[in-house]
């Protein structure tokens, strides 16, 4: 019986890159990675800009709500990246724990936000390699 592997990306508002990244792992894992995205602080609504350089790459996260962070949602993780949030986030033993040092896109505008996208999902295709290693990007 194979197992699912979850993955849940933090920041602080979880307004831009957690939710980049949630978008980016969601289309190329293409359901064989259970996605979470949380924040520490979370946002009323998901930056604009994260939205519309998603949108660039054919991703609509537009959709997407910011949430506040849960214990539960740590421990139902098998791994859990962290972008920015410091000790917010609730440590687990066995569980895998990154901090990807991301710009953060608040304020920024499309020209600024973009690298930081592109460098997303360079580290969500590592991330899937790492995780899924038979089956790898779609």
């Amino acid at each position: 019986m194979s197992h699912t592997p979850t993955v849940l990306f933090v920041c602080v508002h979880n307004a831009g890159r957690s939710q980049m990244a949630a978008g980016y792992l969601k289309e190329l894992a293409q359901g064989r990675i259970e996605v979470l995205s949380a924040g520490s602080a979370p946002k009323d609504e998901i930056n604009p800009i994260a939205v519309q350089a998603m949108a660039e790459e054919g991703i609509d996260i537009a959709g997407s709500t910011p949430k506040v962070l849960t214990v539960e949602a740590v421990q139902e993780s098998d791994a859990v990246i962290t972008m920015g949030c410091g000790d917010a986030c609730p440590i687990f033993p066995g569980k895998r724990y990154e901090d990807w040092e991301l710009d953060d896109p608040a304020g920024q505008g499309i020209e600024a936000v973009r690298p930081i996208r592109d460098e997303i999902r360079r580290r969500v295709e590592v991330l899937i390699g790492e995780l899924l290693p038979a089956g790898g990007v779609a």
